[in-house]
């Protein structure tokens, strides 16, 4: 591990082994983002989700994987067989994170008309530990209209972050300003 990436690991106050006075306490059937572990977990999860712009499906996937980190709501990440690529072409530039590595960002074209610039990323050739998410691809749902199970999700705050949040995940959600380093 390279000194910038560890330098950025260390940064994050909370790792999810004590949930901060502030957040919200779960109750049966609730998960509380707190309780969530940095570096990241990666899971299955067999509920249906699907991903739309309008009356359009990018993606329905009962294969898809969610990532759970402190003080962000999960994120989904769908496998590329689930998704319609003829919607879906490299977006530009990208970014990285410290636990799973370099984003590609991801474009929506639906026809001529319709052009939706960088509402997804996909971690090509990620790090250790995060091998599984290989290809799969998320999607803002500040952007995209996102569903779990019968459930329309709602974006985290901010505009960087991807979190998926339903109405069985508590926070306070990081991504609101004074927020960065939850």
């Amino acid at each position: 591990m390279d000194d910038a990436t560890r330098r950025a690991r260390d940064k994050w106050h909370y790792r999810g082994q004590v949930r901060p006075e502030f957040a919200e306490t779960p109750e049966d059937g609730q998960e509380s983002v707190w309780d969530y572990p940095r570096p990241p977990r990666v899971e299955a999860d067999p509920r249906e989700v699907r991903v739309l712009f309008r009356d359009t499906v990018i993606a329905s996937s009962t294969n898809s994987v969610r990532v759970m980190e402190t003080a962000s709501p999960p994120t989904f990440y769908i496998p590329p067989g689930d998704i319609q690529m003829a919607y879906v072409e490299k977006g530009v530039g990208g970014s990285v994170c410290e636990w799973k590595g370099q984003t590609q960002y991801w474009s929506v074209r639906i026809g001529e008309d319709v052009f939706l610039e960088n509402v997804g990323w996909s971690y090509p050739e990620p790090l250790a530990g995060f091998e599984t998410m290989r290809g799969f691809l998320s999607f803002y749902p500040g952007r995209l209209t996102c569903i779990v199970g019968s459930e329309q999700v709602h974006a985290q705050p901010g505009g960087f972050y991807g979190g998926w949040a339903t109405s069985d995940v508590l926070g306070p959600f990081k991504g609101a300003p004074g927020t960065e380093w939850w």
